[in-house]
């Protein structure tokens, strides 16, 4: 016998009492049974709160990849980032010297001496550039100094002076330190004179991969083995470290075998007579004038 009380239909329970309708009831697909009331609640939070977290994960994935694409346009588009990557190369180089001599030499020498290489770097930097060839701004490296990468000209004897123009400048900073420590009698600015007369004049030897080997190669390809003897007599007089001598040995050593068998530069044909005696004649002086600054600034420190 069935009634029916309002909107709801029931059943007579047989155990006694009255039963709520199959229909009306939530049934668990997972289990294959009808969930009691207090599981049905229980399973529509668990539901929303699932729903919630793959929508907030969704989100932040959405917005990291928003921004993750902001960040590859900026990168791959913008020149400006390419122009600071340039500048970071330098001046990181730059100042990763400064620190690296700082600690052997103190901060005030060890900035003097980086600003006298960067001063000879720059003289081969605007040189390329007044030649009309592409340059690249200034490398340092600790312990080895610094260098320049530009574009080579057709002329020999613009690469030689592309060569002296960095021993040119540095005479010309080094001069500048002897006449402050003259004006002022501060012995530190005669021996910051002294260092970079010194390390230019070293620079100057005719063997590859000096300013000199360059020089000498517009002159004669046959001066890169004197070259190679001076380096390595200059190097045992003034005690360098065996490891910095074997190195740039190494690096003179093929300049000079291809002067033992007669290699010349196929521009070598365009110097003429008097570009050689232009050339040699501002060799022969920058040492000259390099040499005679060091015997000026040689300082004797008294022994204790």
């Amino acid at each position: 016998m069935s009634a029916l009380t309002g909107k709801h239909a029931s059943v007579e329970d047989p155990k006694g009492g009255w039963a709520e309708r199959p229909e009306n009831k939530r049934y668990d697909v997972q289990e294959g049974e009808y969930l009691p009331p207090e599981q049905q609640q229980h399973a529509q939070q668990q539901k929303s709160n699932t729903a919630k977290g793959l929508g907030a994960a969704g989100l932040s994935i959405a917005v990291l990849l928003a921004k993750f694409k902001a960040v590859l346009f900026l990168l791959l588009n913008l020149k400006w980032a390419a122009v600071l990557l340039k500048a970071l190369s330098f001046g990181g180089s730059f100042f990763i010297s400064l620190f690296f001599y700082a600690l052997f030499w103190g901060w005030k020498f060890a900035l003097v001496f980086i600003l006298m290489m960067l001063a000879h770097e720059m003289g081969h930097y605007v040189t390329i550039r007044n030649y009309g060839l592409p340059a690249r701004l200034p490398m340092f490296i600790p312990l080895f100094g610094a260098y320049t990468m530009g574009g080579v000209p057709r002329e020999l004897e613009h690469d030689a002076y592309i060569a002296l123009a960095g021993p040119l400048t540095g005479l010309g900073v080094s001069a500048a330190c002897y006449a402050f420590g003259y004006q002022t009698h501060d012995v530190f600015w005669y021996m910051a004179a002294y260092v970079g007369a010194m390390i230019n004049l070293f620079n100057m030897i005719p063997a590859l991969p000096f300013d000199g080997g360059r020089i000498a190669g517009a002159l004669s390809p046959q001066l890169w083995i004197a070259g190679f003897v001076v380096f390595v007599g200059a190097s045992l007089a003034l005690h360098l470290p065996l490891f910095f001598v074997l190195l740039f040995g190494l690096m003179a050593l093929p300049s000079v075998i291809a002067a033992l068998r007669g290699y010349v530069d196929p521009r070598f044909g365009t110097m003429t007579g008097l570009g050689k005696i232009r050339v040699g004649s501002w060799y022969l002086l920058t040492m000259f004038a390099l040499f005679y600054l060091m015997s000026i600034t040689h300082v004797t420190v008294p022994q204790r």
